[in-house]
């Protein structure tokens, strides 16, 4: 999927470089992608940057920075941590977690002494308190101290240290959310940044480019960037060759990000062989096949699922306030049609509930209370399926009224008070939401429901989700897979600990559900948010999943569509080969830029 140009980003990036993206024709060649690199030395990956590059500085705000800084991105930037999303396990990077020393006090890890900067300076525990406690993220509502220890002194003058990330007790007291916090922040070098905020102050050092010779951790940094491509290359003296890869270098010397105006370009570079590997939405891919594209398996699904687009319902506006018509609703959709004409069957059967069936979550879904408090999503036939959502309308009270010609003309409330037409709010020219849209407005409108479709730009589409100026919206909440799930899932959906009005922002419980003081108000949800990350019993905490999920089931404050991966994970092997699958599951199934999957750039060979 093609994400939303920031206007503000876009602006800055174009009044830097007087030019507008290029469309790179058909297929874009070797020389308009990467000049003069030489094919059998570079890796060409797409799908995260969309617009012309802007900033690369790591404490930049998240909408400014450019691929690979502004993300969860471990090629010039690194975090303390990573997490593999194949296997729920959390590996080594700048650290290494001391799981035995873990607890619901702090979260403990031990840098790697071996760790040092490109300008030869080591990575001390001062980078990571300064990224943590005085740079651009805002750590203290989930930690309230990070002491440290000093473990021993090598002979070569490096330090071992150890660092216990205390969890903010009075405050969020979430230690799920702190590791989360430890494998997503990308540390940077105070030595740099701190001289330059006490010189231009934190404001002013954010809005610095960083562009020229960034000093930086990681393996890869930037050679070049232009509106039509971001280049890396490799730095042969990165710290972790020796401590993490056996002395081995990335096979790519460097790595070009293409932008392309839209995935139909990106389609025809991965086809033609210019493209190695993307995280676009590539429709019908098994027909790719012919051409060298591939995905983690052969075969439907194609993707490893990770996320779960879903419309949240605004819970505050009739008759969306009434779960009985919100049921109906989500009755209503062809999940079928979802599954095979909008996602190109990228997604496996969809299960009521807000759990995914997965090898990490699936353990937590308990398949009879499906059936007792879910809507049935499994009604093929459509007569049946609209049978079924006109019986819950009218056990609720609501009317359908039909103009002479069979067509929907409005709906009526228990009262006989006409009900305003409902909109789906969505970005446009993402063509998989806007296709799932289409089909759940076709599906509504059958049964009786009276909703269109609603597609707007990024300037109406970001503000109307936080300030609630919706009826449903399209959303995909904790894109990433991340150590908490499915914790942060029911946490961004139902949460009311910071509950906010309409006309408010609100970062979590967009949908305004469950509205705290009101009559029907379900203080058990926040109680089982605030015990599961607490929990160390497995029994325990599956316990209380499936008390969540049962009341999400029983309320459904947001209709869940399909499973979608974390990344639409395709690659080529008509250059680079050795990419992980089901087969070779040596990495998860991620672009080489992200977590656990940036080890795929070590393992990568050179087609025969």
């Amino acid at each position: 999927m093609i994400g939303l140009k920031s206007i503000a980003k876009t602006a800055l990036a174009l009044s830097a470089s007087g030019a507008l993206l290029s469309g790179c024709g058909d297929a874009a060649s070797e020389g308009d992608l990467g000049g003069a690199l030489p094919r059998q030395q570079t890796l060409y990956l797409s799908g995260q940057q969309n617009d012309a590059p802007g900033s690369f500085n790591p404490l930049a705000e998240s909408w400014m920075a450019s691929w690979p800084v502004g993300g969860r991105f471990n090629l010039m930037y690194e975090p303390l941590i990573t997490y593999n999303s194949l296997n729920g396990k959390i590996e080594p990077l700048l650290g290494t977690l001391v799981e035995e020393l873990s607890n619901n006090d702090s979260i403990v890890v031990d840098l790697n002494p071996a760790a040092k900067w490109s300008d030869g300076k080591p990575v001390t525990s001062t980078d990571v308190t300064f990224m943590f406690l005085r740079g651009s993220i805002n750590s203290t509502e989930q930690i309230s101290a990070i002491h440290i220890d000093t473990l021993k002194k090598n002979e070569d003058g490096t330090v071992a240290e150890r660092l216990s990330f205390m969890v903010a007790k009075d405050k969020r007291n979430n230690p799920l959310t702190v590791r989360d916090m430890l494998q997503a922040t990308r540390i940077a070098p105070s030595h740099v940044f701190e001289p330059l905020i006490k010189e231009k102050g934190l404001d002013e050092t954010k809005k610095l480019p960083m562009d020229q010779n960034p000093v930086i951790s990681g393996p890869y940094n930037l050679r070049s960037a232009d509106p039509n491509k971001i280049i890396l290359e490799r730095r042969d003296d990165y710290w972790g060759n020796a401590a993490l890869h056996d002395g081995q270098l990335p096979a790519p010397k460097f790595i070009v990000h293409p932008i392309y105006k839209n995935n139909e370009h990106n389609t025809i570079a991965m086809r033609e062989g210019n493209l190695d590997a993307s995280q676009s939405f590539i429709p019908r891919i098994a027909r790719k096949a012919s051409a060298g594209v591939h995905t983690w398996w052969n075969e439907p699904p194609y993707f490893r699922p990770g996320a779960m687009p879903m419309l949240v319902i605004n819970t505050l506006k009739e008759p969306l306030n009434d779960k009985r018509f919100r049921r109906a609703l989500a009755t209503a959709i062809d999940y079928n049609a979802l599954r095979q004409f909008a996602v190109s069957n990228y997604t496996s059967t969809l299960k009521a509930g807000l759990i995914m069936p997965t090898d990490l979550e699936g353990k937590y879904i308990v398949d009879e209370d499906l059936e007792k408090y879910g809507v049935n999503l499994g009604i093929s036939d459509e007569a049946e399926r609209l049978a079924a959502v006109k019986q819950i309308l009218s056990e609720a009270g609501f009317k359908s009224v039909f103009n002479d010609d069979g067509t929907l003309d409005h709906m009526e409330n228990a009262k006989g008070e006409r009900l305003p037409t409902l909109y789906i709010t969505s970005p446009n020219g993402w063509t998989d939401w806007e296709a799932m849209v289409t089909i759940a407005v076709e599906g509504m409108r059958k049964a009786g429901i009276d909703i269109r479709e609603g597609f707007v730009d990024g300037g109406s589409y970001w503000p109307a989700m936080g300030l609630g100026n919706f009826d449903l919206v399209m959303h995909k909440p904790v894109a990433d897979v991340t150590p908490s799930l499915p914790w942060s899932r029911f946490n961004e959906i139902m949460a009311s600990r910071d509950w906010q009005p309409l006309g408010a922002w609100a970062g979590v419980n967009i949908g305004r559900y469950n509205q705290p003081g009101t009559e029907g108000f379900r203080p058990e949800v926040d109680q089982l948010l605030s015990a599961i990350p607490l929990m160390t019993d497995s029994v325990e905490i599956a316990k209380a999943y499936r008390e969540l999920n049962k009341i999400f089931m029983e309320d459904q404050p947001s209709i869940p569509l399909v499973y979608l991966p974390e990344q639409f994970y395709e690659f080529s092997d008509r250059v680079w080969t050795n990419w992980p699958t089901a087969e070779n599951p040596y990495a998860p199934a991620q672009l080489p830029w992200v977590a656990s999957g940036t080890k795929i750039l070590w393992n990568l060979k050179l087609a025969k």
